[in-house]
């Protein structure tokens, strides 16, 4: 990893996945620079980052002054930026495509006219697949969105892709499949069902499950999601192609998760529920990654199994609530 020294841009640097990132880029040497569009909504984060080097601006990735002020001398930036949640974005859709989509725009016409050497590193998501089945999903396999978010992050994809094609851009793009780990607060429902379940379960409150509980997931470890960040971004990596998927190839139910969560918390119930109207709509059922081609380009694969990432963040929350 060679980012002794290195400027590095976090747009998004305070969030579940931006925090954890910027926190192990200025430990691999990085002078990161995060861009958050509340300080005050993560003042420890920002206090705690800040204590190893980091610097912190305040901004939003839809304000260009603030993009052409941040984007200027950093050789990698993450964008991190952007609304989350799939039910979120069909609720929200108008702030959906505005974050994700004008968000990406602006931040590319910054690098275009201020820093066109820079290698933007942008974090997708597996909902852009659309629905799947039970075979890993390739990169090779066609896009096909089942809700607005899902459009506007290839929206946001789209933008990265012109830019490469007219002016050179060089990015990548990490799909990433269902993320967990410390860091997601309690009050954070939109997205990130695993964290949301841990709360839950350490509480003693019932763990509502949707339908049969049968649908797959690909649940991935957060360090292995920033792992796979910081080797994408790493500028002595050569990426062979734009977009890579980061998960673990393997499929979990939802319901087989719930039960782990309990076990391991000591506490809470599995509850199953009709699925509400919406998240029925737009459900894709099973999903599995296939990652073969990061593994092979790259050299990254994930570390943490399920049942060591569980204990991991149980044992986060725990502590934390106990405080």
């Amino acid at each position: 990893m060679s980012f002794v020294g290195r400027p590095v841009l976090v747009v998004g640097g305070l969030g579940f996945i931006g925090g954890r990132l910027s926190s192990t880029l200025a430990s691999a040497g990085a002078r990161v620079t995060v861009v958050t569009p509340s300080r005050q909504k993560h003042q420890d984060a920002a206090l705690d980052l800040e204590a190893c080097g980091v610097r912190v601006l305040e901004g939003d990735i839809r304000d260009r002054p603030a993009m052409e002020a941040s984007v200027r001398g950093q050789d990698v930036i993450f964008n991190l930026a952007g609304q989350s949640g799939a039910v979120r974005g069909m609720e929200e859709p108008g702030e959906d495509r505005d974050v994700n989509g004008r968000g990406m725009l602006t931040l590319v016409e910054a690098v275009r006219h201020l820093n066109p050497g820079a290698r933007v590193v942008f974090a997708g998501s597996r909902l852009e697949y659309g629905k799947a089945g039970s075979t890993p999903v390739s990169e090779t396999r066609a896009t096909d969105p089942l809700c607005v978010h899902a459009i506007h992050k290839l929206v946001a994809q789209q933008y990265l892709e012109l830019y490469k094609r007219l002016f050179g851009l060089s990015y990548v793009v990490a799909r990433i499949t269902n993320p967990y780990g410390p860091g997601q607060p309690r009050s954070r429902t939109s997205y990130g069902v695993v964290n949301r379940l841990i709360h839950l379960a350490l509480s003693g409150d019932v763990l509502p499950i949707y339908g049969d509980g049968r649908q797959l997931r690909d649940y991935i470890y957060i360090d292995d999601v920033v792992d796979a960040l910081v080797a994408l971004g790493d500028p002595d990596t050569v990426a062979t192609h734009d977009v890579y998927n980061v998960g673990t190839s393997v499929g979990t139910s939802i319901s087989d998760m719930a039960a782990a969560i309990i076990t391991a918390a000591g506490g809470g119930r599995i509850e199953f529920v009709d699925w509400p109207p919406l998240a029925e709509q737009i459900e894709t059922g099973d999903f599995m990654a296939d990652i073969s081609r990061i593994r092979s380009d790259i050299g990254w694969s994930p570390r943490v199994p399920l049942e060591e990432g569980l204990r991991r963040t149980v044992a986060f929350y725990r502590e934390h609530v106990a405080q």
